[in-house]
């Protein structure tokens, strides 16, 4: 994103800084100025250009939580297992029921381990120091401030009105939704708070917090333009707007904050009901419908990527470190140098025995994998992945033969050719993925202990020996937060549950909820779900979440999906397996691996979480719930 003049950021950060963060935070880290450097208020909001330069900020407070530390950890459901040399990552901490362990005070390597909070935090350009605690509570403070000098933009157009004051609503919004998501309703921060007054802001409950979000993200939506681009002060930046807040994105968050506040978790911690709310979910499916209409009509920038260049929503490479996202990515974060994610987060999906760098691993577990990621017909694996299904044609001697599209995309399987160019002889047998059990693939501590390897965020080619990481190949990962195929799979579980049908809609939008789910199959080369699938809202809303999944999968949606479903502690969604078994000795390598053939296919547990009731909830900190009693701590904990 261009920065305007050094003076301009300055300006920026002197007026936003002098501020006390409203859960118990200084801004000494923040504050480095000269006397010289203070510019009046008059003038800091005078202009668009002025005032947007203030506004930038808020852009640096969102964190990157691709590249948070040198390996990453966002994925802290049933989805992903991290190898032994990563007990220092959030997902190890939670497997083992320690959801402290979100906060710096108690996350590893210095409390930098954790994309939610950080010891170190910062609005510049290192992605280690960013964490989405304590620079929501100083971007709320900061949009807060934007908004209450909005009268001192005296020498400016309609227009740029509008795009500063719908970008300090979004931001005050979406701040407040990333927060509550994790921890329930919270104080809602609308106005600047005193600094020398005892705070006595009360927790509201989660369908309050809600309430507000959405009135924000409502205005913003109808403030913004849907691509600076096509507006007259957005052309002074024509072709670096992508990451600017837009009314897509308002919409979409307006959409999946009022989708989260309409499932049972939520709805529970407000009415007491574990079932949909089902006003709430009809809203939601009005606002992504508003936002999918526009899509479809032709009138937005964004638009489904093709299957064949699926994997470049989430890296590119050889594209001079291009942001990846193309057509459907909608909202990500800023990336502050080109090789960030290059030094160990490419590195961590992949065994050690093939890359260098940091022995921490995070791989797919195999009930997610066997869950979730079916055949190619549409149909379920069977729950015991031992048995042959006639119906689905599944085969244990050929477990991965005939399986969604998105499977060969997502997953590293056993007897997968990883390294393309030469190798030398003594190292030749590790050019395919040896993920049978005792494979050199596999391994509890920096190899895959579940024989299975992601491979949706980095290529074949990024291994020691074919060198993808080298500087000159312009390796970049960076994961969206939200994308187009997740708008169309919100929309369908809003549509459905506000309903109470399959063919459910919004009023502003022609699919239904079937339609918009068999969108997203058939861009992977799915057939429509099934009609079995279809004979009941239940069971059409068990292939919906199965849908959100696969396409979705690793993208840090699971951990918050299974809570706010209320399934985080139920089994099988505590468990986390491996698929054990044998390669055939006859089997040819080097052909096409799903038609090798495998003996003794079983599944062994390789943990169960020890979860209760409280862990739908991540614990506040303790330094936040002691500074008044109306800030209340979350049950349980």
């Amino acid at each position: 994103m261009k920065k305007y003049n050094q003076e301009i950021m300055k300006l920026a950060r002197i007026l936003s800084i002098c501020l006390v963060f409203v859960i118990g935070s200084s801004c000494e880290d923040y504050l480095e100025r000269t006397p010289d450097s203070v510019v009046s208020e008059d003038i800091a909001f005078l202009n668009f250009e002025n005032f947007q330069g203030f506004t930038e900020e808020l852009y640096q407070c969102i964190p990157n939580f691709t590249t948070t530390y040198w390996t990453s950890s966002w994925n802290w459901g049933e989805d992903e297992m991290v190898s032994a040399a990563g007990n220092f990552h959030v997902t190890f901490a939670f497997d083992r029921g320690n959801f402290w362990f979100w906060q710096a005070e108690q996350s590893g390597h210095g409390g930098r381990s954790s994309w939610l909070d950080k010891t170190m935090t910062s609005t510049g350009t290192n992605p280690h120091d960013k964490g989405m605690w304590p620079l929501a509570w100083y971007g709320i403070r900061k949009a807060n401030l934007g908004l209450a000098n909005l009268d001192r933009m005296t020498e400016a157009t309609n227009e740029e009105r509008a795009l500063i004051e719908g970008q300090l609503l979004f931001f005050r919004g979406w701040f407040h939704f990333m927060l509550i998501q994790y921890v329930g309703g919270l104080p809602y921060i609308d106005r600047v708070l005193p600094g020398d007054q005892v705070l006595r802001e009360p927790r509201l409950s989660y369908h309050e917090s809600a309430e507000k979000v959405a009135a924000d993200l409502r205005k913003a939506a109808d403030l913004l333009p849907i691509n600076w681009d096509n507006t007259v002060a957005g052309r002074r930046t024509a072709g670096r707007n992508d990451l600017r807040i837009n009314k897509i994105m308002a919409l979409g968050y307006l959409g999946k904050n009022l989708l989260f506040a309409g499932s049972p978790l939520m709805n529970l911690e407000s009415t007491g009901s574990r079932t949909y709310n089902a006003d709430y979910c009809r809203r939601s499916a009005e606002a992504f419908g508003e936002l999918l209409s526009l899509v479809e009509g032709g009138q937005t920038q964004y638009a489904l990527m093709p299957f064949e260049n699926w994997n470049t929503n989430f890296y590119t490479l050889g594209q001079n470190w291009a942001l990846s996202g193309g057509t459907e990515g909608i909202f990500r974060s800023l990336y502050w140098s080109g090789d960030q994610s290059n030094f160990g987060i490419t590195k961590q999906y992949f065994p050690s025995i093939i890359v260098d760098g940091d022995a921490t691993k995070f791989v797919p577990t195999a009930n997610y994998v066997n869950q979730n990621f079916g055949m190619a017909n549409g149909h379920r694996l069977p729950e015991n992945i031992s048995n042959a299904d006639a119906e689905s044609g599944y085969d244990p001697e050929y477990p991965f033969k005939g399986r969604d599209p998105r499977f060969y995309s997502s997953i590293v399987y056993d007897g997968v050719q990883v390294v393309q160019g030469s190798m030398p002889p003594n190292q030749e047998d590790n050019r395919h993925a040896n993920l049978f059990t005792g494979g050199s693939y596999r391994g509890e501590v920096s190899g895959s202990p579940t024989g299975f390897l992601n491979r949706k965020f980095v290529p074949l080619r990024a291994n020691a020996y074919d060198n993808a990481f080298a500087f000159g190949a312009a390796l970049h990962l960076n994961v969206p937060y939200m994308r187009l195929a997740d708008i169309y799979l919100m929309y369908a579980e809003a549509a459905l549950m506000g309903t109470n049908s399959v063919t459910g809609k919004s009023s502003n939008f022609d699919k239904t909820a079937v339609d918009a789910v068999n969108t997203i199959r058939a861009r992977a080369g799915m057939p429509n779900v099934l009609n079995k699938f279809l004979t009941s809202t239940n069971d059409f809303l068990e292939e919906v979440k199965r849908e959100r999944a696969v396409e979705l999968a690793f993208e840090r949606h699971r951990f918050s999906d299974l809570r706010r479903w209320l399934q985080l502690i139920e089994r099988p969604y505590t468990l986390k397996t491996s698929l054990e078994f044998n390669r055939d000795p006859n089997s040819n390598l080097g052909g096409d691996p799903a038609e090798m053939r495998v003996l003794n296919l079983r599944e062994e547990v390789l943990l169960e979480r020890p979860l209760a009731e409280r862990h739908y909830w991540l614990p506040l900190k303790v330094s936040d719930v002691t500074l008044y009693p109306e800030f209340k701590q979350n049950p349980g904990w």
